[in-house]
């Protein structure tokens, strides 16, 4: 497909400096982009390579409006990143969608499928008891356990596992390969010091608008349910495990693991590989940097850095120390050999 400069501005509310018939048939990254794929410049990093991108269009912000230059086109916005995100959005809404039923496929005769617009690739399982809401897409590979409800305009990747009695809302994306529901990390000692397998009952209940990486693993509850509620976003290779509850509208990146019985709130961000333990209260509106340890309850509001993890801006403050700590060392141990000579000759 191809657009003009003019009327990818009217779609995001843009400014035209330059020329507005530019044409544009595609999109790329500011450093790599060929001459008719649009590019855009959000972020100061990336100015540098506003001389050099061989894009003719450039979606620009409007804090970067003193930076334009002739010989290019330039669609002024409020916010770059987001107006990006708007056409990519835009785009794949255009894209020709996937319906009908592969074969190769297994679907239990007893499975509620509502037919409209729903798409299910070769080889994959679709268990007794299932239902199936509107517009659903189940890519290769897929297998679907007994008794498992899947809201409309969901979505599922190659490799997906679900098991059995998850229930998912509408609008969720998961990515391939991720498993929902394999039992939680349940053992007893007993007396003699062996582990005893602990069963899990309980199920995975995810919420409306929930996407979840590839690679992820959300585990079902010993009893009750594991649950991510509404809008929340996990990255790849992410582990919740059993009888956590993650609230709405969450945050969290890539290798990050939640232990048992936790219950993280609402609105949070939470860094890569960042490791929370069991049985915690974790508040809203929390900023935990990548590669921390959360140990302990975290009240509304706070910022965590280090492991374990602590106030972000003291952790900043001791690192200045903690790079100099043999030298302070050093120092402390001629002091106190400098005050036991005082003594000692006095």
């Amino acid at each position: 497909m191809e657009f003009t400069a003019q009327q990818i501005a009217d779609l995001i509310n843009g400014q035209i400096v330059g020329e507005p018939e530019q044409p544009v048939s595609g999109f790329g990254k500011i450093q790599e982009a060929k001459p008719q794929e649009l590019t855009f410049l959000g972020n100061d990093k990336y100015l540098h390579f506003l001389k050099e991108t061989n894009s003719q269009v450039i979606i620009i912000s409007k804090k970067f409006k003193k930076e334009v230059t002739t010989g290019k086109t330039f669609i002024i916005v409020e916010d770059a990143y987001q107006a990006i995100t708007q056409l990519l959005q835009m785009y794949e809404s255009l894209q020709p969608k996937k319906n009908g039923i592969m074969q190769p496929t297994s679907i239990a005769e007893n499975a509620q499928i509502k037919e409209k617009g729903f798409y299910l690739g070769e080889f994959s399982v679709i268990s007794s008891g299932v239902k199936i809401g509107e517009n659903v897409k189940i890519y290769p590979q897929v297998y679907i356990g007994e008794n498992v409800e899947i809201g409309d305009n969901t979505i599922i990747y190659p490799g997906v596992k679900i098991y059995e009695n998850i229930k998912i809302g509408r609008n969720v994306i998961i990515q391939s390969n991720s498993v929902i529901g394999c039992e939680g990390f349940g053992y007893q000692p007993d007396e003699n010091g062996v582990f005893k397998k602990v069963p899990q009952l309980g199920n995975v209940i995810i919420e409306n608008d929930v996407e979840i990486g590839a690679c992820s693993t959300i585990d079902r509850a010993t009893m009750g349910s594991t649950l991510i509620k509404e809008g929340t976003k996990l990255d790849n290779q992410i582990q919740i495990a059993h009888n956590v509850e993650i609230g709405r509208h969450n945050v969290i990146a890539a290798q990050s693991g939640v232990a048992g019985s936790t219950k993280i709130g609402h609105h949070n961000m939470i860094g890569g590989q960042v490791g929370v333990t069991g049985h915690l209260k974790i508040g809203n509106k929390i900023q935990v940097q990548a590669q921390s340890g959360v140990n302990h309850d975290v009240k509304d509001g706070e910022k965590l850095y280090g492991s374990p993890a602590f106030s972000a801006m003291d952790f900043r403050k001791s690192y200045v120390h903690f790079k100099n700590f043999s030298k302070i060392v050093q120092r402390v141990n001629k002091l106190e050999k400098l005050i036991k000579k005082e003594n000692h000759d006095g």
